[in-house]
């Protein structure tokens, strides 16, 4: 089956998708955890051609540290030309420990919403890295005469 709508999106160079990512400062880092995915946003920044970010110790740390590779996504608007972007980063992530590149780390602008100790320095080392570009559908072509009755819960 072959999308309709599929020669409006834009396969992404990875220059261009990197270009992205150095404009970003959230993302969502998608990780394998026990027996099911789960996925966690996280404050980012492009490294020398990696992602670092940093957390507390956690499900977060537990699952992108573990055997399973792990993927981030960051995505964004630009409302002047109304199009969409997506980069996916999918990769292995590594503490960082060697005191050189923690000093150099704890230089990079990356600066966590959430409040607490966030001491653990994460670089996530990608394998493939894609991204797209689409223009943003008009709302109005997903509505139908009956979206714009609302339901009660128990209806």
């Amino acid at each position: 089956m072959t999308d309709e709508h599929s020669d409006d999106v834009e396969e992404l160079a990875a220059n261009r998708c990197w270009e992205l990512l150095r404009d970003s400062e959230v993302g969502r880092l998608a990780v394998w955890v026990e027996d099911h995915p789960d996925i966690f946003p996280i404050n980012v920044v492009v490294d020398h051609g990696t992602l670092v970010f940093r957390s507390a110790e956690g499900t977060k740390i537990a699952g992108a540290l573990a055997d399973a590779p792990v993927a981030v996504e960051i995505d964004g608007y630009d409302e002047p030309s109304g199009t969409a972007w997506s980069v996916v980063v999918r990769g292995r992530a590594e503490r960082i420990q060697q005191v050189q590149e923690l000093m150099d780390t704890v230089d990079l602008p990356l600066f966590p919403w959430q409040r607490g100790r966030k001491g653990v320095f994460v670089r996530v080392a990608p394998t493939a890295v894609t991204g797209r570009r689409f223009p943003v559908t008009d709302p109005a072509v997903w509505r139908t005469p009956s979206s714009g009755a609302r339901r009660a819960p128990d209806e």
